[in-house]
């Protein structure tokens, strides 16, 4: 049997911020959920009439950062500051790991949807589209 104990974490305490004028990041409140951006890459197929063995080639292509997606215990308000950002359009957004470790990426919001008004609590859901590469930055 090993003594080797697991590095596995759970997500309690990671953040979603938008970056503030001073260039802070302000967290958003009571979020529930973050699915962080991802990366993707186009494949072009490079294959012809001599391609060894019989196998089609390919070429990596263009890359792309995958949207961010949040839900949140959401809590109607005036001013309501998803919808500022929302018109704003693109800011710098941060996504905080409990561990510190921190994303950095340009993005804009594509979705901002409240949920239903039912006997349940209020939730709302955000999804922002990065407008470039993220940034993997150390534990401040």
């Amino acid at each position: 049997m090993s003594d080797d104990i697991t590095e596995a974490d759970i997500g309690h305490g990671a953040r979603l911020g938008l970056q503030a004028e001073d260039g802070s990041f302000e967290d958003l409140a009571m979020v529930t959920r973050i699915k962080p951006v991802g990366w993707t890459r186009d494949e072009e197929e490079a294959t012809h009439l001599q391609s060894p063995g019989r196998y089609k080639q390919f070429l990596p292509g263009l890359k792309e950062q995958t949207p961010c997606e949040a839900d949140l215990n959401w809590v109607p308000s005036v001013p309501d500051r998803l919808i500022a950002a929302f018109e704003a359009g693109r800011q710098t957004w941060q996504i905080t790991a409990p561990n510190g470790v921190r994303m950095q990426f340009p993005g804009f919001i594509t979705t901002y949807e409240p949920g239903e008004f039912s006997n349940g609590k209020m939730t709302a859901s955000v999804t922002i589209r990065p407008a470039g590469q993220a940034t993997i930055l150390e534990a401040e």
